[in-house]
């Protein structure tokens, strides 16, 4: 069934001609966890019975018997003279203490869960808060685990100066680094494009005998490298690495491959799959062929992205649930939705678990041209499989709804994003301040713009542009000199926290 026009529906349920993609020995392929429900409405009712144990002690606390000393009269005590007061502490106030301690300790647990609770949401500003709550308590004892939970989380959230300083105190409270929390700390710089401050982390590595990098901390600092296109610094590393005797692995090398991919440099990615496929240590694995899938997709470059389909296939890797929801994903943003449906259909014969990226890539396929009506349809059926939406299902949801030009609809999708707790990070307002200038409301994107710092969620370089070029397009220089201004302030204070700290 064929779906060539934009306006075409989707058809989930229907017996749809199998995609050109699968293999001939594909039905011999491993089944991957339980068999996938057919995409109807669902309505399940999960019942758990919890079964209550009631424990009872014939005593609470039992008597001792008190051996007295030679001489000693144990007749008379001094809780029997008439109005003497003891100076020991009466059975319901020791029970009362046992019971504040009791209280004590299942309040330690509750903020340990608060605090869990908001990395799990990547709330960072909010689990500094209860971690910084939980330090001032009599009981607190620093754990290596919480330090590297906040090192990941404030590493992801932007916030790589937090992260060095978080670092800073957990080394004054006595923890001793590992080469895993200076890892974490590098990858906090990696991630926010601060090539140097990572490259004098591993410097500091090396001068540490019981801190010494390894595998892990170079591929995360060649990713870096690659995502900066800063080839030449792989090669440095490459040596590096082979002076220390750090053997690169299968990741290392789908870091590097992905890298050539998106720059273009298509020759030495297939130099570097080449020796993989040589190799004994490094042999290509369906990361390898879901990341080279990826380049061509991202590029939009469809016939490359199924011939080399096809290649992986002949060597042997067979896919998984990430490998088609890739496929998906470029299908959907070609509009090919013929192509699309039949990978749905075709996960769905082999028992593979349609998963919220699956439905991300279908919703943001009508958002990108505006079709709400089918957008709202998958996302209704999303939720009633039950998988859980994430940001960027809102993102593309209110994308979505801007280009049908629906906007109060934008709104309700962000309320429903607050009632439902996802994480409001800058991809998030970036698409809502892109639906305010969509809305022609500059007011409201000025509005959106401050909640995002009074959420202390940095604005990036995205940021700043759609605000900038909707403000020229309006004539408002003055405003776009003074993000422009704000832009440089945020830059420059972000290198002065950073020297301070180093």
């Amino acid at each position: 069934m064929g779906m060539a026009s934009a306006s075409a529906p989707l058809s989930f349920s229907s017996s749809l001609l199998p995609s050109p993609l699968p293999h001939p020995h594909d039905t011999k392929t491993k089944k991957h966890r339980a068999q996938v429900p057919n995409f109807n409405l669902i309505h399940c009712s999960v019942t758990s019975t919890n079964k209550h144990t009631s424990f009872s002690s014939e005593s609470a606390v039992a008597a001792k018997k008190r051996l007295w000393k030679k001489g000693e009269y144990p007749g008379v005590s001094e809780t029997s003279i008439p109005g003497y007061r003891s100076k020991r502490t009466p059975i319901k106030n020791l029970k009362k203490k046992l019971e504040r301690k009791a209280k004590a300790k299942a309040w330690v647990n509750t903020v340990a869960e608060t605090f869990s609770d908001h990395v799990l949401k990547k709330q960072w500003f909010q689990a500094l808060q209860v971690f910084e709550m939980l330090k001032e308590q009599p009981f607190y004892q620093p754990k290596e685990g919480t330090y590297m939970k906040l090192l990941v989380l404030l590493g992801k959230s932007g916030q790589p100066e937090l992260a060095l300083k978080v670092f800073n105190e957990m080394v004054e409270e006595g923890i001793e680094p590992t080469p895993e929390l200076y890892t974490a700390l590098l990858a906090a710089y990696c991630r926010n494009s601060l090539i140097d401050e990572a490259f004098a982390t591993l410097n500091q590595m090396k001068t540490l005998p019981n801190c010494q990098p390894d595998v892990y901390t170079y591929s995360t600092l060649i990713k870096a490298c690659v995502d900066a296109l800063r080839f030449e610094l792989i090669e440095t590393l490459y040596q590096d690495m082979d002076e220390r005797l750090v053997t690169p692995n299968t990741v290392t090398q789908n870091i590097v491959l992905g890298g050539y991919g998106k720059a273009g440099m298509f020759d030495q990615m297939e130099r570097v799959l080449s020796g993989m496929l040589e190799s004994a240590t490094c042999k290509p694995d369906v990361w390898t062929m879901n990341t080279i899938l990826s380049v061509f997709a991202n590029k939009g470059q469809v016939d490359m992205m199924e011939r080399w389909y096809e290649k992986f296939r002949n060597f042997g890797i067979d896919p998984e649930t990430r490998t088609f929801n890739i496929l998906i994903g470029a299908y959907g943003k070609k509009r090919m939705y013929d192509k699309m449906s039949s990978v749905m259909e075709y996960m769905r014969k082999l028992q593979f678990p349609w998963t919220s990226s699956t439905y991300n890539n279908v919703i943001e396929a009508f958002s990108d041209m505006g079709d709400a009506k089918h957008m709202e349809y998958t996302f209704e059926q999303m939720h009633a499989e039950g998988m859980k939406a994430d940001t960027k299902t809102f993102c593309c949801l209110i994308n979505g709804y801007a280009n049908a030009g629906l906007f109060h609809k934008v709104i309700s999708s962000v309320r429903l994003a607050s009632k439902l707790q996802i994480a409001e990070n800058v991809s998030f307002y970036n698409a809502v301040i892109s639906a305010c200038i969509k809305a022609d409301d500059l007011m409201e994107m000025e509005r959106v713009c401050k909640r995002m710092k009074e959420k202390h969620c940095r604005p990036d370089s995205e940021t700043f542009s759609i605000m900038m070029e909707a403000y020229a397009k309006e004539g408002m220089n003055d405003k776009v000199y003074a993000l422009e201004q704000e832009k440089m302030q945020m830059l420059s204070e972000a290198s002065g926290h950073r020297q301070q700290n180093i």
